[in-house]
C-alpha cells in the first residue's frame, strides 16, 4: 500500500512538473501560478530559500518534478510549436482547463489565513493590473528586436521571473518583441546558442529572488495569495480565444478543455488521498 503511495506521487509530481514546465513556454499562462495551483510552489520556494531544513524534507519530490519540469520546458516546445500551428485555440483551451480545475482549490488556499479587506484590495489591484498589462503587450505595444544571446539571456530571466512570482506571463511580453517564436524554435532544437544564455539567466533571476518573494508571503500571506489569485484569473481571462476556424476547432476546444479541467481535478484527488493517508 504504502508503495503504491509512493508510485501515484511520483507520477502526480512529475506530471505536476510537465505542465509547469509547458506552462512556462505557452503564451499567457505562468508556469508559477500553475505551482502554485498544483501546491508545489511553497515547497519549490522553501528548497530554494532554506535548503538545509527544506531539502530533507520535500526530495522525494524535488527529482520527479525536476525531471516533468525538463521534460515539460524543454521536450514539449517542440509539440507546443506544432499544435499551436495547428490550433493555437484548442492548445489555449486545454491550459484554460486545467487552470479552471484548480481554481476552487486555489481560492480555498487564498483564505486559510482569513480574507481582511487588503486581500480583497490586492485581488483587485493584481487582476486589473495584469490584465491592463498584458492587454498593452498583446494589442498596443509594436516593438520588434533582433535575437540575439542578451536578448535570450532576457528572455531566460523572464521565465526565471515567471518561475518566482505567479501569475507573471513572460511568453506574452516576448511575443510582443519578436522573440517568443525564436525562443521556442531553440528549445525545440536544443540550440546552444538559446540554451546557454536562456538557462543560466533563468536560474540566476530565480535565486535572486526567491527570498524576496519568500519573505513576503511569510509577512502577509493573505494579500499574497489573493494578489496571485487575481493574477489566475486576469491571465486566464486574457488568453481566451475569440477566433475559430469552425464548428469543429470549438468543439475539439470543449473537449480539450474538458480533458484539462478532468486532469487537474484527478491531481487534486490525488492530493487529497495523500493528505487523508497521512493523517491516518
Amino acid at each position: 500500500m504504502e508503495k503504491r503511495r509512493r508510485r501515484a506521487h511520483w507520477l502526480r509530481d512529475f506530471l505536476c512538473g510537465v505542465l509547469i514546465g509547458a506552462g512556462a513556454i505557452l503564451p499567457g499562462v505562468s508556469g508559477g501560478v500553475l505551482a502554485v495551483v498544483f501546491d508545489v510552489y511553497r515547497p519549490f520556494m522553501e528548497m530554494l530559500t532554506r535548503p538545509r531544513k527544506a531539502v530533507p524534507q520535500y526530495w522525494r519530490m524535488l527529482i520527479p518534478l525536476g525531471l516533468g519540469w525538463a521534460a515539460g520546458f524543454m521536450g514539449i516546445a517542440k509539440g507546443i510549436s506544432a499544435a499551436m500551428s495547428l490550433s493555437d485555440a484548442v492548445t489555449y483551451w486545454l491550459f484554460i482547463g486545467l487552470i479552471a480545475g484548480t481554481a476552487p482549490s486555489l481560492f480555498r488556499e487564498a483564505g486559510k489565513e482569513g480574507r481582511s479587506s487588503a486581500a480583497w484590495g490586492s485581488f483587485l489591484l493584481c487582476a486589473a493590473a495584469v490584465f491592463a498589462g498584458l492587454f498593452y503587450v498583446s494589442r498596443v505595444v509594436h516593438v520588434q528586436v533582433e535575437p540575439s544571446f542578451w536578448w535570450y539571456n532576457f528572455c531566460g530571466a523572464l521565465w526565471g521571473m515567471g518561475v518566482v512570482i505567479p501569475g507573471m506571463t513572460s511568453s506574452s511580453m516576448m511575443m510582443a518583441l519578436g522573440l517568443y517564436q525564436p525562443m521556442l524554435e531553440g528549445l525545440a532544437r536544443l540550440d546552444f546558442l538559446v540554451l546557454s544564455a536562456a538557462l543560466p539567466g533563468m536560474f540566476l533571476t530565480i535565486a535572486l529572488l526567491a527570498r524576496l518573494v519568500t519573505w513576503f508571503f511569510r509577512r502577509h500571506y493573505a494579500v499574497a495569495f489573493h494578489g496571485i489569485l487575481g493574477f489566475v484569473m486576469a491571465s486566464t481571462l486574457v488568453i481566451i480565444p475569440t477566433d475559430y476556424t469552425g464548428p469543429g476547432e470549438i468543439a475539439l476546444s470543449a473537449v480539450l478543455c474538458a480533458a484539462g479541467f478532468g486532469l487537474a481535478f484527478f491531481l487534486a484527488r490525488m492530493d487529497k488521498r495523500g493528505e487523508e493517508t497521512k493523517k491516518r
